[in-house]
C-alpha cells in the first residue's frame, strides 16, 4: 500500500472523525433531518464544482443509475439521518463506539459477497484488537446513564447501529457494483441522489426550521464541504484502492480524534485509556493490512508412470 493512500486514510479519519462533534452541536438547534439535508446540498454544490473544474460526465446506463440509487439510500440518506437522530438521545462517544462496529459487519458481508474479501485469522484478529481499543477509549465517557435502558436511549443507540450495517452493506455493493467508477463521479451521484431522497422526506418528518445561530450554520457547512464532499472523494478512493474491509477500518480512529480534540479545545487529559486503547486500534490496522498466515507450499507433482 502506497503512502499516499495513508495519507488519505489518515486525513478522513481527521474529518470523519470530528464530525460527531459537529453532529451535536448542529442538532442543538435544528432537528436531524433538516441538518442532513443542508448537509447534503452543501456537499453538493461543493462537489458540482468540482466536477465542472474536471469537466467529468454523468452515467447515463440504467444498471448504474440503479446502483447509485441504492448508495444514495444506504451509503447517505439513511445512515446520516439515523445518526443525527440517535445523538439527539445519546452522547456523542457512545455514537462514536457503535459506529465503530462497521468493519466488523463489513467483514461479514464482504465475505459473502465479493470474491477477494474473505474472512481470515489475522482480519478477525486485527478487527477484534481494534474494536477492544475503541472501547477502551470511550469508556470514560459512558456511563451508567448513558447505557441504562431508557426507551428513547436504547433507540438512539439502536438507530447508529442499523446506521453502521447500512454503511457496511453500502461500502461492500460499491466495491461490488461500482469499482473503477471514478470518485468524483461516485460522490456527485451518491450526494445528489440522497439530497433528493431528503427534500421528499423532510418536510413530511419534521417541521422545517432554518438555523438562527451562526455555529450551526458552520457545523453545516463543515459537514458538507468537508465531511460530505470532501470526505467523499476520498472515501472511495481508498474504496477502489484497498477494498471495503481495509477502507472501513478508518472508523475505528474517529474516537481517537474525538480525544485528541478535547484535550486540544477542551483541556480534556490524556490517561492510561487513551494510551492504551490508541495502542490497540493501530495494531488492529497493522494487523489487518500487514500480518498475513504463511501459505502451505504446493505439494510437488508426482510424474506419471509410463
Amino acid at each position: 500500500m502506497k503512502l499516499k493512500e495513508w495519507g488519505i486514510f489518515a486525513l478522513l479519519g481527521i474529518i470523519w472523525g470530528s464530525s460527531f462533534l459537529w453532529i451535536k452541536i448542529a442538532v442543538e438547534e435544528i432537528g436531524p433531518f433538516m441538518l442532513v439535508t443542508f448537509r447534503l446540498l452543501f456537499g453538493l454544490l461543493g462537489m458540482a464544482a468540482v466536477l465542472i473544474w474536471q469537466r467529468q460526465s454523468f452515467p447515463r446506463d440504467r444498471k448504474t443509475l440503479l446502483a447509485y440509487l441504492f448508495m444514495g439510500a444506504f451509503n447517505t440518506a439513511i445512515p446520516f439521518t439515523l445518526i443525527s437522530w440517535g445523538e439527539t438521545h445519546i452522547d456523542s462517544g457512545l455514537a462514536a463506539i457503535l459506529n465503530g462496529t462497521v468493519p466488523l459487519f463489513t467483514i461479514v458481508i464482504a465475505h459473502f459477497w465479493l470474491q477477494d474479501e474473505k474472512i481470515t485469522i489475522p482480519r478477525i484478529a486485527g478487527l477484534v484488537i481494534g474494536f477492544i481499543g475503541v472501547v477502551i477509549l470511550v469508556s470514560r465517557d459512558l456511563n451508567l446513564q448513558g447505557m441504562s435502558g431508557d426507551s428513547l436511549n436504547m433507540w438512539g443507540q439502536g438507530a447508529v447501529l442499523v446506521a453502521a450495517i447500512c454503511y457496511a452493506l453500502a461500502v461492500t455493493f460499491s466495491r461490488k457494483y461500482l469499482r473503477g467508477q471514478s470518485p468524483v463521479v461516485q460522490s456527485l451521484m451518491i450526494l445528489l441522489v440522497a439530497d433528493v431522497i431528503m427534500f421528499g422526506v423532510t418536510p413530511i418528518a419534521e417541521p422545517l426550521r432554518l438555523p438562527a445561530l451562526p455555529i450551526t450554520w458552520l457545523a453545516i457547512a463543515w459537514l458538507g464541504l468537508l465531511g460530505s464532499c470532501l470526505a467523499y472523494l476520498l472515501f472511495f478512493s481508498l474504496i477502489n484502492a484497498w477494498g471495503p474491509t481495509r477502507a472501513s477500518l478508518v472508523t475505528y480512529v474517529f474516537p481517537v480524534i474525538g480525544l485528541i480534540l478535547g484535550i486540544a479545545f477542551l483541556g480534556e487529559t490524556a490517561d492510561w485509556r487513551l494510551l492504551l486503547g490508541s495502542a490497540l486500534i493501530v495494531g488492529g490496522i497493522v494487523v489487518v493490512n500487514f500480518l498475513k498466515l504463511p501459505q502451505p507450499a504446493p505439494k510437488p507433482v508426482s510424474a506419471a508412470a509410463d
